[in-house]
């Protein structure tokens, strides 16, 4: 399970995050979320870091089931440093060549985009580590318990929730198993470049859709076949309920949170 680690599977684990709340936890992530969103200096950014890697260490899981949920990504974060770097707009050049120019403001606005997105993704890690996509979709559905009055579909958007953190691991299994067999018929992306690669990519792609709308069309015959209708009057195996320790946590990271915005405001 670790080789195939990602955002949205659960991690079994005795940790005080694992015995948390769902609400406590989906809130308290949500509060810091919006707070990196607006974190500017450095010392904020070094606070930021430290509360995430504190969250890390409340989970007692390895540090190396992280770096696998950052991998996917690494492209993609590659390419936003490149893009400010080269093409955000900055009074100390370092070097030209037509329309590209790299700056020390492009560099530092690349780098600081980067780090908020990787915090981010650990987060969003931490989360989905520690809290079962059934546990999460009902702790979701029970957070939006009061929009139902207002005609919203509650229990059909936490049901799409659960299956939508359920199947990122699966899609990515099933693609693995598509890769598996096309290497035995002499198809391996490995041996071609990275233009190419990307290009061969193609061919993985197809099967790829075909099997996740297979696997949506059983899902979808799977509930219906067992009736789930509309949600109303329906029961569920697990009740929540909320210890004086979701208090104290969701108390202490609103605190946090409110201090760190405050001090955004004042400074400007």
């Amino acid at each position: 399970m670790a080789d195939a680690v990602v955002v949205g599977q659960y991690i079994e684990g005795q940790s005080l995050l694992h015995k948390l709340d769902p609400r406590t936890k989906f809130i308290s992530m949500l509060a810091i979320m919006l707070w990196m969103t607006i974190i500017q200096k450095p010392l904020e950014y070094v606070i930021a870091t430290v509360v995430v890697f504190f969250l890390i260490g409340l989970s007692r899981l390895q540090i190396v089931l992280y770096w696998k949920a950052l991998q996917p990504a690494l492209l993609i974060l590659l390419f936003t440093v490149m893009y400010h770097a080269f093409l955000s707009p900055g009074e100390q050049l370092i070097w030209e060549w037509g329309v590209l120019q790299l700056t020390k403001e492009g560099i530092v606005a690349g780098i600081q985009f980067v780090w908020r997105i990787v915090l981010l993704i650990l987060l969003a890690s931490i989360l989905t580590f520690s809290t079962k996509p059934l546990t999460l979709a009902l702790g979701v559905e029970m957070l939006l318990k009061p929009f139902k009055k207002l005609g919203f579909p509650v229990q059909q958007f936490s049901l799409m929730i659960s299956i939508a953190l359920r199947f990122i691991p699966t899609i990515l299994e099933e693609l693995k198993r598509i890769q598996l067999a096309q290497k035995s018929r002499g198809l391996d992306v490995a041996q071609y470049n990275q233009l190419k690669q990307l290009y061969m990519y193609f061919f993985l792609l197809i099967p790829l859709l075909y099997s996740v709308i297979q696997r949506a069309e059983t899902l979808s015959d799977a509930i219906d076949s067992r009736a789930y209708g509309d949600g109303r009057n329906r029961t569920h195996y697990q009740e929540l309920c909320l210890t004086y320790i979701d208090y104290s946590l969701f108390i202490l990271v609103w605190l946090l949170v409110s201090v760190g915005i405050f001090v955004r405001v004042q400074s400007g």
